[in-house]
């Protein structure tokens, strides 16, 4: 080999290094980037799409959202699962801990939670996303639609949404464009000039002042009405109606119980589904676990959730209490919003923080 053919093959030999050696820096850098994506997403932050109207107007339909998963603890993983997916592998479910957060769930904070009536692995079911309006060992009372939490009235929020019944004068209609653009929606227009309307408290005063306007009040369900007495929720059967519901106590840690066919729809799923234990019932006798008792010991804190879109939201008046080990964080920060109608973005509400 001459010695020009020498210095072209060392040349070529460098080159092929230096490739290699920039592949493998690059190599490097994903892997990095990958696993510090998979800690963020694991202990610090998660993202989150409003796909329905149960928050409106404080969170919309096509906002994306990120969810602090450090402001109450980050749970260690619950499930084998492969990376950046939501496939899980069944039957390899862990053993998890809260690690330490910045602060306790407080009242009226808005919480992402695993839907709690869904099957498979708790971290793997679907996110839910609500107003947390009971704490652990609250007494909560619904009468005609205002939330009572140990005897106090809860105050409105200022983006709570319900409907109304609106009267309208004789023989003249009201405009849906003039109710859209008020930021109302019009439910139902029934006979006698009656309409029932979606919208906040502060739309309705406001709209107390229209000159065709007859009567304005809130629409509230009797209280001897069973509407929903067909729906299978055993948290349902117990109350029927969900702008009325008798005090109850929401469950904590290490409160005893005492079961019976009155209060049995308020703690099945928590004694059977979320803590795991088998029971066989008759009337008011209970065997737990091969005993027969009617006390029960709660093993974990529980939450009581509702919408603020309040007649438009399946919450914990349908489904019953959140368990402690199925909350994911608390959402934090509007960072995009797609106006799913207008097929533009809300540039307004980017980079917008989350306010209880």
């Amino acid at each position: 080999m001459t010695r020009k053919q020498k210095k072209r093959a060392k040349k070529l030999s460098d080159e092929q290094q230096q490739a290699k050696h920039w592949a493998r820096e690059w190599l490097d850098a994903l892997i990095f980037a990958a696993i510090a994506a998979i800690i963020l997403r694991m202990f610090f932050f998660g993202a989150y799409r409003i796909p329905t109207p149960s928050m409106e107007q404080t969170l919309l339909t096509g906002d994306f959202l990120l969810v602090s998963k450090m402001s109450y603890g980050a749970r260690t993983p619950m499930t084998v699962t492969v990376p950046f997916t939501d496939i899980y592998i069944p039957g390899f479910d862990l053993p998890y801990t809260r690690l330490p957060g910045f602060s306790e769930v407080e009242r009226n904070d808005i919480i992402v939670f695993n839907y709690p009536v869904d099957t498979g692995p708790v971290s793997a079911r679907t996110n839910y996303i609500k107003r947390a309006v009971g704490m652990p060992g609250d007494e909560l009372e619904i009468r005609d639609k205002r939330v009572y939490v140990n005897g106090e009235q809860e105050p409105i929020h200022q983006t709570l949404m319900q409907h109304f019944r609106v009267e309208v004068r004789d023989r003249i209609r009201l405009s849906p464009s003039k109710v859209r653009e008020a930021g109302a929606r019009i439910v139902h227009s029934g006979n006698n000039n009656v309409y029932l309307i979606n919208m906040t408290h502060a739309t309705a005063e406001e709209m107390e002042n229209w000159g065709e306007i007859e009567l304005i009040e809130p629409f509230i369900i009797p209280r001897d009405h069973d509407q929903f007495s067909r729906r299978n929720f055993n948290f349902a059967r117990g109350f029927l109606n969900h702008d009325n519901m008798e005090a109850f106590t929401v469950p904590y840690a290490g409160q005893e119980v005492v079961l019976s066919d009155d209060n049995w729809h308020l703690y099945q799923d928590i004694v059977e589904r979320h803590e795991g234990n088998s029971v066989q019932k008759e009337g008011n006798r209970f065997v737990i676990n091969g005993e027969v008792t009617n006390r029960y010991t709660i093993q974990m804190d529980y939450f009581f959730t509702m919408g603020d879109n309040r007649d438009d939201s399946e919450d914990s008046r349908y489904w019953g209490f959140v368990p402690e080990n199925h909350l994911v964080g608390k959402a934090s920060i509007i960072y995009f919003s797609w106006d799913g109608e207008r097929w533009i973005p809300r540039f307004g509400r980017m980079f917008n923080m989350i306010h209880d």
